[in-house]
């Protein structure tokens, strides 16, 4: 049996791991929505909602390479703009895509390679998964990939970042709105 032809999600012969700037959106499995609801244009978190923004910042704790510029949770999606910046941090000559850090007792330094954004997504989508179903949401689950791309001019940067800001206000035109639940 032949497998369908997928659309691919990246871009080919690019390398997401490199110093950049991307805009990322990841939806739930079936588009429930468990993060909260969107009341008067704004997004309230419920305890799921504020698993999901948590995570996103240990994600900039955790990696010292990335810096998130703007996200929002939306009831059943996430958007962020996400930067790879190995400028920030001392790079092992030779290799730009190792960075020195620490051991827990910060002692001797230990190697790490810098994740693409693919990997980074994958981090946050599982330590999110597992926090929020130890929270009670059992059958929590992400969809499977997720959305990306590259911001390469400031006008985009600007538009994507306004759209961010924007998207709790414009949630019933969203193109991932579902109806509220009675």
């Amino acid at each position: 049996m032949a497998l369908q032809n997928r659309k691919r999600n990246r871009l080919m012969g690019y390398d997401y791991s490199n110093e950049g700037l991307y805009f990322v959106t990841s939806c739930v499995q079936d588009k429930l929505c468990v993060f909260g609801h969107i009341d008067g244009g704004e997004m309230l978190l419920n305890g799921f909602g504020e698993i999901a923004e948590r995570q996103w910042h240990w994600l900039e704790q955790q990696y010292p390479y990335v810096f998130l510029h703007a996200f929002v949770i939306m009831p059943n999606h996430v958007h962020a703009l996400i930067e790879i910046d190995t400028g920030s941090v001392p790079v092992l000559p030779g290799n730009a895509s190792a960075l020195p850090v620490h051991d827990s007792d910060r002692s001797k330094p230990v190697h790490t390679k810098v994740k693409s954004i693919s990997e980074l997504m994958g981090v946050y989508k599982t330590t999110t998964s597992k926090r929020i179903r130890q929270a009670g949401l059992e059958g929590f689950a992400w969809q499977r990939s997720f959305h990306d791309h590259i911001i390469r001019h400031e006008q985009a940067f600007q538009r994507i970042e306004q759209y961010i800001h924007n998207n709790p206000a414009l949630w019933k035109d969203d193109v991932f709105y579902q109806q509220p639940s009675p």
